[in-house]
Order: C-alpha cells, then structure tokens, then sequence
C-alpha cells in the first residue's frame, strides 16, 4: 500500500476544531501505538501543531489502487466505498479512530477532512515542510515540526522503512528550498502578523508593557519583533520558570512560572501567548479581575496557541482585545503583498521563461507526472517561476524541476541550483512510489 496523508488544517477547519483534534507532546507516542494497532497501520507518524493535524500512514495488506496519485474528497467517501471496495478502509478505521479518542462525531471529522494517496501524498508533505502549506508561506517553524512528527514516530516504533526514506528525503528538500531560496526571509510569520496588529492599537511602543506567555520559537520570534519596535519591558511567563527565565535573559527581562499569573497580566498592556497546554491558561474570571486592577485601560491579547490558551469568552470583557491565529490571516495576506510585488518584478529579468497558474497550464502543473513530461519536453526553459499561491501547484514543480535538473523559482526568490544527486537519478515522484 502506498503512502497517505488524512488531514485537517487552517484551510479546511477553524480553529475551533483544530483545537479539538490537536494531539500533546506528552501522549502523541502512545496514540501513534494505540492508531496503528487500532487501524491495522503497517507505518505511522503524526504531526499536530496550531494549524495542522494530519496522520502519515501506510496500511497492512494491498488495497486498490485506482485513484492513488490524485486527492479524495471526503464528501464522497460514501461513493467510493461502494465503487472502490476497501480503498477507504483505513480511512474510515482512522476517521472511526479519531472520533473515539477525541470524543467528537465522525461526521464532523470527515466534514473538515481532507486525504492524499500515493504521489499526492509526498507531494502534500514535501509542500509542508518546505512551508508551502502554511497559513504563512514559506514559515520555519513547521519544518522543525514535521521533524518533531519524525521523531516521535521514532520512538513509538511506528516509523518504518518506507516513511523513513520519504522523511529524510523531505527534509533533504526543505532545506535546499530554504538554503537556496528567500522563501522565508520576508517578515510575514504569525508572530510578526500579531506585532502588526499590534502597532494599530498602540501609536507608541515605549511604554507599553508586554507579557509572553510559553518558551517557544513562535514566543521568541514574538518577543523579538516586538522588541525591534522598541518595547523594553518585557517578561516572560512558561509552566517551567527555567525556560522561562532562559528566555527572558535574551531580552534582558525576567521569566516567571505560570503560577504569577493574575499579577503579571494585570501589569501587562499586551499579552500574546502559544504553549501547549491541553487547556486554557487563562480565563474569564482572570481578566475580569485584571481589568478591574488596571481601571479600565485596554489589553491586547493573542492566542497563538491551538488548543487556545485563552478561554474565547475573555473576548467578551470590555476593554478587552483579544485575537487567534485565525484573525492572523488578513494581516498575513496584506504582509505578503510584498512577495507578490517581488515576484512581479522577477518577470522583468531577462533569460527567464515563467509558467503561470492562470493559464492553461494550471492543471497540468498540478500534476506531478504531467508537469515532469511538460519540462522534459521543454528544454527551452530557464527557469520554472510559480506566483503566490497554491502549494501544491509550487511543490509539484518544484519537484519537477529537481528531477530535469531546472532552476527553480519560488516566490521571488533567488534560483536555486539543482544538487548533483538529484541531477544523477533522485525522481521524487517515482523513487519514493512504492508501485515502481
């Protein structure tokens, strides 16, 4: 059986229920174990992070095999059960799985659900982890999530020959797209997006008070930005106060456990948190006897954090402005405006032939095997150049472009040049099938 990909993300689910689905670090090991027996998985990993949960799997036995390279809707999954015999087996065995352990309907599950099979699958997690999927594109903390994902699989004993290969070979590509690329230097992270909102509330940053709830990189990433913008008193509240305080000495601030809590968000003007704890930090009855203690003057408030670390009925208290990831998105896409004029101006370079999504190409392009037959047959191309957009579509071509040894341009970023070991035979879109 060929690799798949079940899936719920930003693009399909709010984040009401990615929080529902969302798997800790401290349990991840024993579901990976609990899944696989569950759904008789020969191969499986899990990455779960704010935006995404999407379960990598291979299943024991063979199933058809019609429809492996191409994306399945879930709203026909009834259809294809009958017409396909057991092909969405370990489909619904995971869907039937997920409903149990997170206590939600399957229904539900499936209504927000998508799955890849076969070449779609390592076209799908190679576009994840090269950031081409993210509610931010081109972020680098999901790169270090996929790897986490690696890891815990590792562990559990559920990382087998097959997702082995296609992992190492996936981060061997994220990093040359990062090494090679711009892709993600412009400032256009969740954490940056959450600053920017910021500065519309607040006309001066020297006095404002900041409050930094977790240790991790999109916190630091967070403290950072707010930091080059001037904001001076900062600290930095984590659930071990170590962490906390190694944070802390970054920024020349003091780091407190989460027990400091009800005094720290009553000093705090801005407060902006993402830990992983499995229920809120803070709640209602906590910022109503902040605000209460501060008179009255505004707090600003986001939860970066998927399960919230903020219970949402705090955005009911006057005085009161309280943002999710979800609310990032708007200040995203007017951030990445300027990748969008970067690549514009790449057109006018010379020597360069550009492959546009809104041609007729577009769904040739989306096809990973097409795509590879298109740029055989094109010798004349310089470069291959995918716009803003469609992750899938970038990631194909980019894969592509690899195998006929292309430069490959990827919004607005330099291009990069092919390694030699994937000019002498690496064919990611065959090599890693297991049907070859």
């Amino acid at each position: 059986m060929p690799v798949s990909i079940l899936g719920i993300n930003h693009k399909t689910a709010p984040v009401e229920i990615r929080e529902k689905v969302a798997f800790s670090p401290e349990n991840i090991v024993d579901n990976l174990n609990r899944l696989k027996v569950h759904a008789g998985l020969e191969e499986v990993a899990i990455i779960s992070t704010c935006n995404r949960m999407e379960i990598i799997y291979r299943g024991v036995g063979h199933e058809h095999q019609n429809s492996l390279s191409s994306s399945v809707n879930t709203d026909s999954i009834e259809k294809n059960e009958v017409a396909g015999g057991d092909i969405d087996v370990r489909f619904n065995q995971i869907i039937d799985w997920l409903a149990e352990h997170h206590q939600l309907d399957k229904l539900a599950i499936k209504q927000y659900s998508y799955r890849h099979a076969g070449s779609e699958a390592i076209r799908h997690i190679m576009s994840v982890a090269c950031g081409l999927d993210s509610m931010v594109l081109g972020e680098p903390q999901i790169l270090g999530q996929v790897k986490d994902a690696y890891g815990y699989a590792n562990h559990a004993g559920t990382m087998g020959i097959y997702l082995n290969r296609l992992f190492q070979q996936t981060f061997t590509m994220a990093k040359q797209v990062r090494t090679d690329t711009q892709i993600g230097e412009s400032a256009v992270s969740v954490a940056y997006a959450a600053v920017t909102l910021a500065k519309r509330i607040f006309a001066d940053f020297n006095e404002i008070k900041a409050l930094f709830i977790g240790a991790g990189e999109t916190i630091e990433l967070a403290a950072k930005h707010l930091s080059r913008q001037g904001v001076t008193q900062l600290k930095v509240a984590n659930r071990t106060v170590e962490r906390a305080q190694k944070l802390a000495d970054k920024f020349d601030a003091t780091g407190y456990g989460l027990s400091s809590l009800p005094e720290l968000v009553a000093e705090a003007d801005v407060i902006i948190s993402s830990t992983a704890s499995p229920v809120p930090v803070i709640g209602k009855g906590l910022m109503e006897n902040a605000i209460k203690q501060r008179k009255h003057r505004p707090v600003f408030m986001v939860d970066l954090a998927v399960p919230r670390d903020i219970e949402p009925e705090v955005s009911q208290l006057s005085d009161i402005y309280l943002y999710t990831v979800d609310d990032m998105q708007g200040v995203i896409r007017e951030n990445l405006k300027a990748r969008e004029n970067a690549a514009k101006k790449i057109e006018e370079k010379e020597g360069a032939t550009f492959i546009h999504p809104s041609n007729d190409l577009n769904v040739i392009l989306g096809q990973g095997t097409a795509c590879m037959e298109l740029l055989e047959e094109r010798a004349d191309l310089d470069y291959v150049f995918t716009p803003v957009g469609g992750g899938g579509l970038i990631a194909g071509t980019a894969l592509a472009a690899f195998y006929f040894g292309k430069n490959c341009k990827v919004i607005g970023g330099e291009p990069f040049e092919v390694d030699d070991a994937y000019r002498s035979g690496f064919n990611p879109l065959s090599s890693l099938n297991p049907l070859n």
